[in-house]
């Protein structure tokens, strides 16, 4: 696949210009350069290939976006290699990554890293073996499933059924689906993903971990059959995701799914994009550009017009948006099939018992906890513990009436003890001297030790003879035998219990709500809703008790399980305050210096708003850009200038740019 002598080579016939994303990573350089095909390489220099040119001196990788007749530059150099002819890159997915990188004020270099896995030469040689005609060969149209498509999954939602049939007949429908408590997700989206085959279309499905990805597996190869997708997930190893990756990509499948590193996979005549629990902050891809696999599927869904699912047991401010803008519809369930669905849910706020003891309102494991406890394991029924934590835990609380100590300035989490003797913030380092608890004005501090770990000790202890498990980090379970039984879990690692959990707690509501973060409440309802989901229904015995408050929004939409109803309170307060959804915002983070160059070089459109600095880690600080939505397009192309512009002088400090960054504080 190399070329002859430099002297000898002539470029090819037809369109002898190749269009050439080099993956250089430098803004300033963010543009497709022209080189010429020898004629050498005219037959394996095909759009979407690897390649190898020269450039500044230097051998890199690129990938050919384009073969063209001519190029406005008088004189080219010539490709110095085609690295694999199998053309990994497909035009749909080349034109999201361009569409996704101006999104994010990235790179399209860098967004096609995160697209198109490293090449695994043994593999891609046993593949192309056995089908030498590879990803040219026209794809076969889709067969149908195994199993018809049955829409009664989905008759406890009015619209689900006609959401069904739209994607068997070839529309493109865009829903946002609130999940009813105890429903199978990963067969709901069986479903969607058959109507969808069924129609001659494909799909492409993001989950947000491995667990998730092994139900969703199990549950479209039962309704699919074996081989009919594949799996894409950097967890699976180089040979196997780059084996998926290619299966995919010669439309040897029709659907795919997988974690964030599927968001871009190549399906053919796609049909479909959806993604499950898109407030998951596993979604969010770590290195630049940042993007969200939500907003990337539905980037998707918008280029090239098909259908679109946005599913959970909670609802982000971000799908709220998209029922209110009219971009997609709700599917959701009346009300008397949701409360005949949920668990009997109630917060320790409103124990009677409370009357007769007042302390007991700081109490970690409450009565009514307690007792639910209990009796869910007299009735031999498992007990889910949820704890937001790992481990054992540090914390320091008012020795009165044990409220989680914060700090006045900044909400963060006091330890003890400082060098002057009093509490000190772990986030801003100030010293809280004249410390006095809000809730009853007390003086003294106590310290206590809390985590997953400790509550297996202290329930093990409390309950003895009683089986105790634990998921976690370390080792999280898929699912959990029926009968009496402890397990204490943390956040997303709750196992799936064989008839439903008969009690399920839900333990120091205060870690997820006093942090100080924008989404804190959209987090802890969340996180609630989904532990909340594996118990049973109320009138089989299910319950669930939250420590908290009654009063607060999160818990209210809790009891009531009315994701919906707290979305759109959330969107509306986010609105009046100027946060994203509302708005687009940009985060600029670096060394003070490097950041104000940058944004004095930025033609920030109308009506940006500068805020800041905030303190970063390691010395660094950040800087916020507000600007309406709109505006949203032309905040990221100035962003983006500005960084070229610094990259062009070789500016030594790096700035890191990230679009509606998770985190705000």
């Amino acid at each position: 696949m190399t070329g002859t002598r430099r002297g000898d080579r002539r470029p090819a016939e037809g369109s002898p210009v190749a269009r050439v994303c080099v993956d250089v990573p430098l803004p300033h350089l963010d543009r497709p350069f022209d080189y010429l095909v020898p004629e050498t390489l005219d037959a394996d220099a095909r759009p979407g290939v690897r390649v190898k040119v020269r450039f500044a001196g230097q051998l890199v990788d690129g990938w050919l976006l384009e073969r063209v007749a001519e190029s406005a530059h008088p004189k080219l150099a010539y490709l110095e290699k085609v690295v694999s002819p199998v053309p990994v890159l497909a035009p749909e997915v080349a034109e999201l990554a361009r569409a996704v990188a101006d999104r994010y004020a990235g790179s399209l270099a860098d967004v096609l890293r995160l697209a198109v896995p490293p090449r695994h030469a043994r593999v891609e040689k046993d593949v192309t073996a056995t089908d030498p005609a590879g990803a040219d060969a026209t794809p076969p149209a889709p067969a149908d499933p195994a199993t018809p498509v049955d829409p009664r999954g989905w008759r406890d939602y009015p619209a689900g059924p006609a959401f069904l049939r739209a994607l068997t007949a070839g529309r493109a429908p865009r829903a946002v689906w609130s999940a009813l408590p105890g429903e199978d997700w990963a067969d709901r989206y069986a479903d969607a993903v058959a109507a969808t085959v069924a129609g001659g279309r494909g799909a492409v499905v993001v989950v947000a971990d491995a667990r998730d990805l092994d139900r969703l597996d199990a549950a479209l190869t039962a309704v699919l059959g074996p081989g009919r997708h594949a799996c894409l997930s950097a967890a699976a190893g180089p040979a196997r995701r780059y084996r998926a990756f290619l299966a995919a990509r010669r439309g040897d499948v029709p659907v795919v799914i997988g974690t964030r590193a599927a968001m871009f996979a190549p399906v053919e005549r796609l049909g479909l994009v959806a993604v499950w629990d898109d407030g998951d902050d596993l979604h969010a891809e770590p290195r630049a550009p940042y993007p969200h696999a939500r907003d990337v599927l539905l980037t998707r869904a918008q280029l090239a017009g098909v259908a679109a699912l946005v599913g959970g047991y909670a609802r982000t401010a971000e799908a709220q948006l998209l029922v209110e803008t009219g971009w997609a519809r709700e599917v959701v369930a009346d009300r008397a099939t949701v409360r005949a669905r949920m668990p009997a849910i109630a917060p320790t706020g409103d124990d009677p018992h409370l009357a007769r003891d007042p302390g007991a309102a700081s109490a970690r494991l409450p009565s009514l906890a307690w007792t639910t406890a209990r009796d869910a394991l007299r009735a031999d029924l498992p007990v889910l513990v949820q704890v937001p934590r790992r481990g054992y835990l540090p914390s320091v609380a008012c020795a009165e009436c044990r409220a989680p100590a914060r700090c006045p300035h900044c909400a963060g989490p006091l330890g003890l003890p400082s060098a002057e003797g009093a509490p000190a913030c772990r986030w801003c380092g100030r010293v809280a001297a004249a410390y006095a608890c809000p809730e009853c004005g007390g003086r003294r501090l106590r310290a206590s030790v809390t985590g997953a770990r400790r509550t297996a000790e202290e329930l093990g202890r409390a309950f003895p003879g009683v089986p105790v498990r634990t998921s976690g980090r370390e080792e999280v379970l898929a699912t959990v035998p029926a009968g009496a039984g402890l397990v204490i879990a943390t956040p997303g690692a709750e196992p799936v219990a064989e008839g439903g959990y008969g009690a399920v707690l839900l333990l120091d509501s205060w870690a997820l709500l006093t942090r100080a973060d924008l989404r804190a409440g959209e987090e802890a309802l969340r996180r609630w809703l989904a532990a909340a989901a594996l118990a049973r229904p109320g009138p089989a015995g299910g319950r669930v008790v939250v420590v908290a408050d009654g009063a607060l929004a999160p818990v209210q939409a809790l009891l009531r399980w009315d994701s919906a109803w707290f979305a759109t309170r959330e969107l509306a307060e986010r609105r009046e305050l100027g946060f994203p959804p509302a708005v687009r915002m940009a985060s600029v983070t670096g060394v003070a210096d490097a950041v104000a160059d940058l944004l004095a070089g930025a033609a920030l459109p109308d009506g940006a708003e500068v805020l800041g600095p905030v303190p970063a880690d390691e010395g660094r600080e950040r800087m916020l850009v507000r600007v309406p939505r709109a505006r949203a397009a032309a905040l990221a192309g100035a962003l983006h200038a500005a960084a070229g512009q610094r990259s062009a002088r070789k500016a030594a400090d790096p700035v890191r740019l990230q679009i509606d960054p998770l985190s705000l504080f």
